[in-house]
């Protein structure tokens, strides 16, 4: 599972939507998110699912990297699935046991589900296609008219930095000590759902003294590069709005109006 983790990581390659500013990837995405929410039918996912289809395309990020991003969360759409499957009131069409299976219990499963795989795959597509540093500095950009009510814009922003920076170094760290205790005999993949959580205890304690370290020496570093916060910083590369950024928002403005046209006509 951890192999599988693609939060964070970055996916070079010199496409339109890696060319893009990073403000307009990260409203564009937020927008997105919104627009899976507006929608309450099979209608407005399907649109939903063209258009980041028609983004992957795009961007030519490897399939094999979209499915990864989508297997860790596996387990959490499968009990979401079933939750809404078993728990959904309507019309039976089967019953076993104490279970019953309804015409909307299959409805609502498959949809929540899909809503799930496709909130996950649009934030995948943010990470891989837009480099850790150009979210934090388009996140600061989008913050900063709030720094007059007091808001810490370039602290939050560099919060997110570091954290999108350092998912694949603790799942690196991970997959090591998980190597590690495999070699000393340990088991991480029979017995039953108590036994596994057990195993995990001599991963997750090494894994918080390996972040803890690696939190003290990122400390120590920007202590002696002087580091003071962001006033007064500039940027090797300002982030300026092209004429791909514009086109990008007019698209993104008629997807929206699309997402709620279906829902208000349908």
């Amino acid at each position: 599972m951890i192999r599988n983790m693609t939060l964070g990581q970055y996916y070079p390659a010199n496409t339109v939507i890696h060319a893009l500013d990073a403000r307009i990837k990260v409203v564009s995405a937020f927008v997105y998110i919104i627009s899976l929410f507006i929608v309450n039918d099979f209608k407005g996912l399907l649109l939903g699912f063209l258009f980041l289809f028609i983004c992957i395309f795009i961007s030519k990020v490897p399939v094999r990297l979209i499915f990864r991003s989508v297997k860790p969360i596996v387990p959490l759409v499968t009990i979401t699935f079933l939750f809404n499957l078993f728990l959904s009131k309507g019309t039976i069409l089967a019953k076993f046991w104490i279970f019953e299976i309804t015409d909307e219990g299959v409805y609502h499963s498959v949809y929540m589900a899909s809503r799930l795989l496709l909130l996950v795959v649009v934030s995948s597509l943010l990470t891989l296609t837009t480099n850790p540093v150009n979210i934090s500095e388009g996140v600061e950009k989008l913050l900063s008219p709030f720094k007059k009510i007091g808001l810490p814009a370039h602290e939050i922003a560099m919060m997110m930095m570091i954290a999108l920076r350092f998912i694949p170094t603790l799942m690196e760290e991970s997959d090591k000590i998980i190597k590690a205790q495999k070699a000393r005999g340990a088991d991480f993949e029979n017995g039953f759902v108590i036994a596994r959580a057990k195993a995990l205890v001599p991963i997750v304690i090494p894994l918080f003294i390996s972040a803890f370290r690696i939190a003290a020496d990122l400390a120590m570093a920007m202590e002696a590069r002087c580091y003071k916060g962001g006033e007064g910083r500039t940027k090797m590369k300002p982030l300026i709005l092209g004429s791909n950024d514009l086109v990008s928002i007019l698209v993104m403005i008629i997807f929206i109006v699309a997402m709620i046209t279906e829902r208000v006509i349908f």
